[in-house]
């Protein structure tokens, strides 16, 4: 008894904080390199920054399980897709947060669009529901736009914004989205290891700086780390790939909630 009023009252402070500031779920190798996606192209960039994906020249699709803080019932599961055609890309992205009482779901569609070599842009719609038992549930819909320049062959910076007509649900539901500011950049420091910084600012709440390595072992295998400064938080993480078939892994800490464990799967077509 003790166990699952604790564990309740655990769930109340979570969906209390998740109220306040909304996390996306960026896929395992993202989230392993201190949540640093602003400078990295990939298919989870559908959740970093959009103009990641404007780099992408095949089809992949991929979907990522979390679950949240480990001793508790909270889980966000997410999935993204994208499809290039010539120099244009579309996206698409779903994730689910929460437990049987609060829930979470956001669905996005981007296009993006690559400039030669050098520059990538892209924009992102999003419509957003957030379900409460015995509450009902509010609609509402947001905007993302982000760029990546890439000034020299070994080093790619970054920008994005997320919500900036600081869109939120209607007055029964007191649940915010957030106006993310972030800028941050990527270095090739050899051909096996890449670092990855970032500043993101929250305009209702806080200013993070995140680091991130990656270090390519192999050609089927890469070490992950990283961390963020406010909230200190620490991150790990694995990846390998086998033919078109890419896993991913990886684990984050907060310094009062405890660990989420992540898994991410993805196909390249």
């Amino acid at each position: 008894m003790v166990l699952n009023l604790s564990r309740k009252i655990g769930l109340l402070i979570l969906i209390s904080a998740r109220i306040k500031a909304q996390e996306i779920n960026t896929g395992a190798r993202i989230t392993a390199l201190g949540n640093t996606g602003v400078s990295i192209q990939d298919v989870w960039s559908m959740q970093a920054n959009q103009a990641g994906i404007a780099a992408i020249e095949n089809a992949q699709a991929s979907i990522s399980y979390q679950n949240n803080y480990l001793h508790t019932d909270l889980s966000t599961k997410s999935a993204v897709a994208v499809l290039p055609f010539k120099k244009n890309v579309l996206g698409l992205s779903f994730q689910n947060y929460g437990v049987s009482a609060y829930s979470e779901q956001r669905i996005g569609l981007a296009y993006a669009k690559r400039f030669g070599k050098t520059f990538f842009a892209a924009i992102n719609l999003n419509a957003h529901q957030v379900r409460i038992t015995q509450y009902g549930s509010a609609q509402t819909f947001s905007a993302e736009a982000g760029i990546q320049f890439k000034p020299f062959p070994k080093i790619l910076i970054g920008s994005h914004i997320a919500n900036p007509n600081k869109s939120s649900y209607n007055k029964q539901v007191d649940a915010k989205i957030p106006t993310l500011l972030q800028i941050g950049a990527s270095y090739l420091v050899s051909d096996k290891v890449t670092f990855s910084s970032e500043l993101v600012k929250d305009l209702d709440w806080l200013t993070d700086a995140r680091f991130g390595l990656e270090y390519n072992m192999m050609g089927w295998l890469s070490l992950r780390g990283g961390f963020n400064v406010n909230p200190f938080r620490q991150f790990a993480g694995v990846g390998t790939k086998y033919q078109k078939i890419r896993l991913d892994i990886a684990s984050s800490s907060h310094p009062v909630l405890g660990y989420s464990p992540q898994m991410s799967l993805g196909y390249e077509f």
